[in-house]
């Protein structure tokens, strides 16, 4: 008997070992450091995502510029608003055309703001180029444009203009109220209606905006810009 019970030792030592291996086997193994991967959410893979520059279908990327009055507007503070951008030269005969002793542009501003849309102008002539003013005179153009200080933003190195590849005035685009560039381009189509003048006005920002609040496609997503 104590043959067959030091017999026993070894075998109970042999079960007991298989039976951990086999909760060991059950057990999901734990990763390595190395390979653990951070999940980001939604809103952080989608920012990630944004273009160094503008593109279309694209989220339109982020910038803060001063206004005429000293104040910073930052783009991404206007989401869940439909943001019109124009890049403007109030001395540039195609601004001209527009808003000297015109306010069919500025009518239709005013009226887009009243349905929550924002609509501002980036000027990013440089200082002592055409269309850089300061003080008192920049004041002044403002008022005579019928514009306001508060959506006159100035972006005197030309940061922003790089960003979005403006090179024009007027150059706008349409941004949804999802942060999304949907539009490109001219204002309208000026520039073809001065040699025909049969032809009827088309503002693309108009039917871009339009498009965006009505939840639909916008048709006519680029133009080329003239100025």
């Amino acid at each position: 008997m104590k043959k067959l019970a030091w017999l026993c030792v070894p075998m109970l030592i042999a079960t007991g070992s298989f039976f951990a291996l086999a909760q060991d086997a059950e057990k999901p193994k734990e990763p390595k450091a190395e390979e653990v991967k951070e999940v980001k959410p939604a809103k952080e893979v989608e920012k990630e995502a944004a273009p160094a520059k503008a593109e279309l279908d694209k989220a339109a990327p982020d910038f803060t510029l001063k206004d005429a009055a000293g104040k910073e507007h930052k783009l991404a503070d206007y989401k869940g608003k439909i943001v019109v951008l124009e890049w403007i030269n109030l001395d540039c005969p195609w601004c001209k055309a527009h808003y000297d002793g015109k306010d069919e542009l500025v009518k239709l501003q005013k009226e887009l703001a009243k349905e929550d849309v924002v609509w501002l102008v980036i000027c990013s002539s440089a200082k002592g180029k055409q269309g850089n003013f300061e003080g008192e005179t920049l004041k002044k153009r403002i008022e005579q444009a019928g514009l306001s200080e508060g959506q006159y933003l100035i972006d005197a190195e030309g940061a922003v203009a790089k960003l979005y590849e403006a090179r024009t005035t007027p150059h706008n685009y349409v941004i949804d109220a999802e942060g999304v560039l949907k539009y490109r381009g001219a204002l309208d189509n000026l520039r073809e209606r001065r040699k025909d003048k049969n032809l009827e006005e088309i503002n693309y920002v108009k039917l871009a905006v339009e498009a965006l609040k009505a939840e639909k496609k916008v048709e006519t997503a680029e133009t080329t810009p003239y100025g």
